[in-house]
């Protein structure tokens, strides 16, 4: 349990400091490299306090505990209902006009997304328009399959159908 606690205060500093040094690192990868620090903490630790350190048993714990965290994590970042939510909490009059909520926050939506598709190597863009590079066909390709073997298809997170 002790690796959990690490992990769990691990994650949120690395998170605060590449906000603070302007890391160019992603959330996703600054939560692997806490994911490994507080394991091998854990397991040096285990290995030198607990005379009989049974390995996979302290590793699957940890492994649930990081998942489900991983899983609370992804919930809630940059989740486009959790902003519009909070917009909405955030104002006085806690409402305001689905106009507004587009015009705020679908450019901002679509820039963010675009850069780091840019950003990803799997975009350029090219006078007015986006174009996927190699890398991009490939990914999509894969994403494609995986989408597939998942049973979801060309299905979309949201339907805009009505």
């Amino acid at each position: 349990m002790t690796a959990v606690v690490a992990f769990a205060v691990l994650s949120p500093a690395l998170q605060l400091m590449a906000r603070a040094f302007a890391w160019p690192l992603s959330s996703v990868v600054l939560l692997a490299v806490a994911a490994v620090v507080a394991h091998g903490f854990g397991v040096a630790l285990g290995i030198l306090v607990v005379p009989q350190f049974q390995y996979w048993d302290a590793a699957s714990i940890f492994g649930f505990c990081v998942m489900a965290y991983v899983f609370a994590f992804g919930a809630v970042y940059r989740s486009v209902s959790l902003s519009i939510l909070l917009s909405l909490v955030g104002r006085p009059e806690r409402s305001a006009p689905l106009a507004e909520i587009v015009a705020r926050q679908v450019p901002d939506l679509f820039r963010e997304r675009t850069k780091a598709l840019v950003d990803g190597g799997l975009v350029e863009r090219v006078d007015t328009n986006f174009v996927a590079t190699a890398a991009g066909r490939t990914m999509a390709g894969r994403v494609g399959r995986l989408r597939r073997a998942f049973g979801i298809g060309d299905t979309s997170l949201y339907d805009f159908s009505d």
